[in-house]
């Protein structure tokens, strides 16, 4: 951490400041505050906002778990987030995602160049194992929102394909979410996790 982590317990300066760390703790339960909470919470406001919108991207959309962890997951990797790695990857695997479709996840390049035409469909077939075809799509989606920020229009009716209306805004939510996390987890080394990589971020 770039920067010293507030005091564990935090030592609000108001009964404001008590009531954020309170939501805080609350849907953290029955985990406790987390380096990030603790990094956060040098700007109370601004990690009482923070835990209202994670929280419904978390527990309030209709995402099923393997779709929305994937995309965390991949934000993760894209970024070199690892500390977000280490905490979403478990969850991944705890919703379903087998170990052939986690290293799909991390692999760094999705797609080789040149895209994925008719002429390469049996290719890419094999180059997503272990996931289904929307689990797929969604990887893609959040890779090409992450690291192209413009979504190309064949990945985006892919998307359409598999995903309800409702399901395109959550997975674009989702992705955007956590593309603010893991910016702020790097930019101030949130975890000490940067410079190491996704088979020892848990470690």
């Amino acid at each position: 951490m770039r920067i010293p982590y507030v005091p564990n317990p935090p030592q609000p300066a108001s009964k404001d400041e008590a009531a954020i760390i309170s939501r805080i703790a609350a849907r953290r339960a029955p985990r406790p505050l987390q380096p990030l909470d603790l990094a956060l919470l040098h700007s109370p406001p601004v990690a009482d906002g923070w835990n209202s919108f994670l929280g419904a991207i978390r527990t309030r959309t209709t995402l099923d778990a393997r779709s929305r962890e994937i995309a965390i997951c991949r934000v993760a990797v894209c970024n070199g987030a690892w500390y977000e790695w280490g905490h979403h990857a478990p969850l991944a695997r705890e919703a379903g995602v087998s170990e052939a479709g986690m290293g799909v996840v991390k692999r760094e390049v999705l797609v080789p160049e040149g895209g994925e035409g008719e002429e390469e469909k049996a290719e890419a077939e094999g180059l997503r194992t272990g996931l289904s075809e929307r689990e797929w799509v969604v990887l893609r989606y959040a890779d090409e929102m992450t690291r192209n920020v413009k979504v190309s229009e064949e990945v985006f009716e892919a998307l359409r394909k598999v995903c309800s209306e409702r399901e395109i805004v959550e997975v674009t939510a989702t992705v955007a979410a956590y593309n603010c996390v893991s910016r702020f987890l790097v930019a101030l080394d949130v975890g000490e996790r940067n410079g190491t990589g996704p088979d020892d971020a848990g470690h």
